[in-house]
């Protein structure tokens, strides 16, 4: 049997790709299909078949698996940002540990597996940080998220992850530019203004600032725009416009200009005050975050006199974390802008052994290497790429005797984990930290000890 284009075909769903997709199998081929559990049976129809992969639909349930669920979202199927919301929550869970072991064992050789995830108390309405796309639909200027994949707009009114103070923020942005007739941008054409609508909410304190990434600005209707946001958002603290001139994807670029009130949102975390500008990481799951935090400084930190290495710092939250239970802590990340808040927030904090580099990764590591700093345990939290070949070297060479991997991709996270076992280390300890709640992503922390030599 050839799979062809639009062939039905009765099969069970046996796996999960990385992006929560099912996977069954027809003619010794894996085929991947959107919004199935393991151990269901679909009739499904090949959607599209190439060398390296096959597509298909799940067009009638044979048989459900009882995890299975009404997804409570009008545009669920449309949006695509929440992935597994056809599955309940302890399925998802489950998913989500047999994709981090998945990715150990298959990418990175491993006998090394996690055994537990820490699942999020509160799974809807959990986001800190929202980035809206904007766009035209039936005439109107409304918010949304793009399709997967795509730039097509999918309009979206409530988001089940987002808080109602971001929502509202966004809604009242796109209220003011149909009153005023201001234009999307359009990246074909180079016309029109707004881009994006990006928000912060604080969860400790009454924080909320709300950044308009545009093209070219508001001119003389600035004020006015301010005006009619402080009226229809009195919970905003700041309001601020970004003008990104860019091409491309990038979202938070060119220069910033505080509008009103104040562009840092401070929030606190594992007892700590932070101070974040709009272009500092921050994670967006404080509650998950702090058990993510504590796990890390739990491996990190043996000895009240320990000295650790915090590469891709951000504005300093796992470094004043470590700092609390270390002797000394330095923290290095490229964003100029989180390392002064790095360095502003630790002195908010009363924090004195803690220092902060302005560097990429790589750089910072190698520089430390060269300066004969050996630290006690290096902590990375790296973006989903993982760390640079560069970054892991520098890493090794120092030769640590512990290694805190924090990663947001269970893929790149056991590439690297191979590497570093190659240069003398083992993953001894690891748990899953559930970030992102309907979603396929999920964050990891691993513990790896240098090998006896």
């Amino acid at each position: 049997m050839e799979l062809q284009k639009n062939q039905l075909h009765p099969a069970e769903i046996t796996g999960y790709t990385s992006e929560g997709m099912g996977v069954c199998r027809m003619d010794g081929r894996a085929v991947f299909v959107k919004h199935t559990i393991v151990g269901e049976v679909w009739e499904i129809r090949i959607l599209k078949v190439t060398r390296s992969a096959v597509y298909g639909k799940a067009e009638r349930l044979l048989a459900a698996s009882p995890a299975r669920q009404e997804p409570p979202c009008p545009v669920y199927r449309k949006c695509g940002g929440c992935a597994l919301l056809h599955m309940d929550y302890a399925a998802e869970q489950q998913m989500k540990l047999g994709r981090i072991n998945d990715a150990l064992k298959h990418i990175g050789g491993l006998e090394f597996q996690v055994s537990e995830i820490l699942s999020a108390d509160i799974p809807e309405y959990y986001r800190n940080k929202a980035i809206y796309a904007v766009g035209t639909v039936n005439g109107n200027v409304c918010k949304g998220f793009y399709r997967a994949g795509t730039h097509d707009l999918t309009p979206v009114e409530r988001c089940l992850l987002q808080s109602e103070l971001s929502d509202q923020a966004a809604d009242a942005v796109c209220a003011w530019m149909n009153a005023h007739g201001v234009l999307p941008y359009d990246e074909q054409t180079g016309k029109g203004s707004v881009r994006h609508i990006f928000t912060r909410t604080a969860r400790n304190t009454s924080d909320a600032v709300l950044t308009i990434v545009t093209a070219r600005g508001f001119g003389a209707q600035t004020e006015d725009l301010v005006a009619y946001l402080r009226q229809e958002c009195p919970a905003l603290t700041g309001i601020v416009l970004c003008v990104n001139k860019q091409k491309g994807n990038v979202v938070l670029a060119g220069d910033f200009h505080t509008l009103w009130g104040k562009a840092e949102m401070t929030d606190t975390l594992c007892g700590l005050t932070f101070e974040i500008a709009p272009q500092a990481f921050y994670q967006i799951n404080p509650a998950q975050a702090e058990r993510l935090y504590e796990k890390a400084v739990e491996c990190a930190v043996q000895s009240p006199d320990d000295t650790i290495l915090d590469l891709y710092c951000g504005a300093g939250t796992i470094s004043l974390c470590l700092a609390q239970k270390a002797g000394h802590v330095i923290g290095a990340e490229i964003v100029p802008e989180a390392i002064e808040n790095a360095r502003a927030n630790a002195a908010r904090n009363g924090v004195t052994n803690a220092e902060f580099l302005c560097a990429d990764a790589g750089d910072a590591a190698k520089t430390f290497a060269e300066a004969g700093i050996h630290p006690d345990c290096i902590v990375v939290d790296p973006p989903r790429k993982g760390l640079s070949e560069e970054a892991l070297n520098a890493v090794a060479d120092m030769e640590p005797e512990r290694i805190v991997y924090v990663s947001c991709d269970p893929g790149t996270l056991a590439r690297d984990l191979k590497l570093l076992s190659s240069r003398g280390y083992s993953p001894v300890q690891g748990v899953g930290v559930d970030m992102f709640p309907h979603t396929a992503h999920v964050e990891t922390v691993v513990l790896l000890n240098r090998k006896t030599p």
